[in-house]
């Protein structure tokens, strides 16, 4: 374990670190890269599609309840969930559709759970913000603001009993956004990661607005990261518009986790273009903050960076977004097919066990019997 004494943050300036300057590569490397390159810009323009079709279907009235979504963070998404391991454990908040895609799960589940189908990930009890699949480790996502982290930190605590540190150990990723830093879990969760050394790491994806509220606005720290000095442990911010370098900061705060059994912050540098939700028009920004928006868009910046290094031609993109734009209204075709829950299931799964002295009466029951 790393000496408590010293300074976990490291010496860096405010600016997020970026993976554009590269050492020298070996032609194999080069290619490895770019296959990776491609195969990122897939699963963003999936990703992309699904959220883009998802508010649609909200406005259609085919989806309901409360619905948030990741156009903007494609990069971080794939960055992340490539850096994780099949044995890791994921917790998410509920901006989360498009990690439980790039966790390899079926764009067709994810959407019938959107729209509340049998077939969905949850068998339609979740939604939007509560996608969850325990066969990949996928342990939901959560709508209460800090919800995620202390689950999440029992988790890691179950690990760290369980098995010693080292490469193949199992770790916990908790995500959340920039807002949940101000609560209390956040703190309340890094400090008994700390102090029972947990491997776990937390990855606040920084979109830079919680809300309507600019990070500057809502936090005496606005450098997130800096927060786990506080708990004496590690913390870094990275591009989170470049998908190698989230999965490369990544991977490093993952291996400490496993090695060392330490917990590690993680910030990723995003933008969400879209609004808080997809009820919300954003109108709290400015025309110059919407083009710089359009600016730092991740999914338009590789592409063009794809084709300017012949890694894929202008015909190469069109039919990837092309394929991506089909696999996506299968999703939609199978959600449609989908059936809805009976009636009849309406308190199905209410309660899992009976417990001693509960009462036993069900909503609806009538309470006085004549």
């Amino acid at each position: 374990m790393s000496d408590p004494t010293e300074d976990p943050a490291p010496a860096e300036d405010d600016q997020p670190e970026t993976g554009q300057s590269e050492p020298d590569q070996t032609e194999g490397e080069q290619t490895e890269q770019s296959e990776t390159l491609r195969s990122y810009f897939q699963q963003m323009t999936v990703i992309r599609h699904f959220e883009l079709k998802a508010q649609e279907m909200y406005q259609r009235a085919k989806i309901g309840g409360y619905c948030h979504l990741n156009v903007g963070e494609e990069a971080t998404v794939v960055g992340l969930m490539d850096a994780m391991e099949k044995s890791d454990y994921l917790y998410a908040n509920y901006r989360v559709h498009g990690y439980a895609i790039a966790r390899g799960l079926d764009p067709g589940r994810v959407m019938a759970e959107l729209f509340g189908r049998t077939d969905g990930l949850a068998g339609g009890w979740g939604g939007s913000m509560h996608l969850a699949d325990a066969e990949s480790r996928f342990m939901g996502g959560y709508g209460i603001v800090g919800g995620q982290m202390p689950p999440a930190t029992g988790a890691a605590m179950a690990i760290s009993h369980r098995t010693d540190p080292g490469p193949e150990s199992e770790a916990v990723m908790c995500l959340l956004g920039e807002g949940t830093s101000a609560a209390g879990a956040f703190h309340e969760t890094l400090k008994l990661a700390s102090l029972w050394d947990l491997p776990i790491v937390f990855v606040v994806i920084n979109n830079r607005v919680g809300m309507s509220t600019p990070v500057e606005k809502a936090s005496a720290e606005p450098e997130l990261y800096k927060k786990a000095a506080s708990y004496r442990f590690e913390g870094r911010r990275v591009d989170g518009n470049d998908p190698i370098t989230v999965r490369d900061a990544a991977r490093e705060a993952l291996k400490k986790a496993r090695e060392e059994h330490r917990p590690f912050l993680l910030e990723t540098m995003s933008y969400r273009l879209k609004g808080h939700s997809v009820v919300d028009p954003a109108r709290y920004r400015t025309d110059e903050e919407r083009a710089e928006l359009a600016e730092n868009d991740p999914l338009s910046h590789l592409r063009s960076r794809l084709i300017g290094d012949g890694v894929l031609s202008e015909q190469d993109a069109e039919t990837i977004e092309r394929e991506a734009d089909e696999t996506i209204e299968r999703a939609v075709e199978f959600a449609d097919a989908s059936e809805s829950p009976a009636p009849s299931d309406l308190f199905t799964n209410a309660y899992s066990t009976e417990v001693a002295n509960a009462p036993s009466g069900m909503p609806g029951d009538r309470v006085i019997t004549l």
